[in-house]
């Protein structure tokens, strides 16, 4: 088992080259929108695991990741290559591809939040807006005389015992 400091600077050194072998060493246009956000490697070092992201040509485009599953897929030979190279360690660790969802996670979250805030909105708005059915308290009973608070006895209190 290697060190786990050992493991993370490889794993960020393996998704540099990859990102870099992405965009300029292979000339696969199924993965002209593909960037890498991060990467794993196994404790042996023996596995490692590409997180990659795809976008669309434009904003309103929708990406195509089928696509870009299969060009990454057809590529891993050569990036596998391109790590080897580039990393020297003694076993080249194998590639697995994997589409990092998080930053639509995050998008959606951001969605929910802002229906929330106008959710909130709306009934602070309804809120401040309201008047109330009946009495402001229901619950009060009246009283004649608020200032005759005697038992009736003519004794006073003292507060002593």
């Amino acid at each position: 088992m290697a060190d786990p400091a050992r493991a993370q600077r490889l794993a960020k050194r393996i998704s540099s080259i990859v990102a870099s072998a992405i965009s300029s060493d292979i000339k696969d246009p199924r993965l002209a929108y593909v960037t890498v956000t991060d990467a794993k490697v196994t404790g042996d070092l023996h596995d490692a695991t590409i997180f990659y992201t795809v976008m669309g040509p434009a904003l309103d485009t929708p990406p195509d990741y089928a696509s870009a599953a299969a060009g990454l897929a057809k590529a891993t030979g050569v990036l596998r290559s391109k790590v080897g190279a580039g990393t020297g360690v003694r076993f080249t660790p194998t590639l697995t591809f994997v589409l990092d969802r998080v930053p639509d996670t995050a998008r959606e979250m951001e969605e929910l939040l802002e229906r929330a805030r106008l959710q909130d909105e709306e009934v602070a708005r309804l809120a401040r807006d309201a008047a109330p059915a009946g009495d402001a308290d229901p619950y009060r009973e009246p009283r004649a005389d608020d200032d005759d608070d005697d038992s009736g006895d003519g004794a006073v209190s003292t507060g002593e015992r």
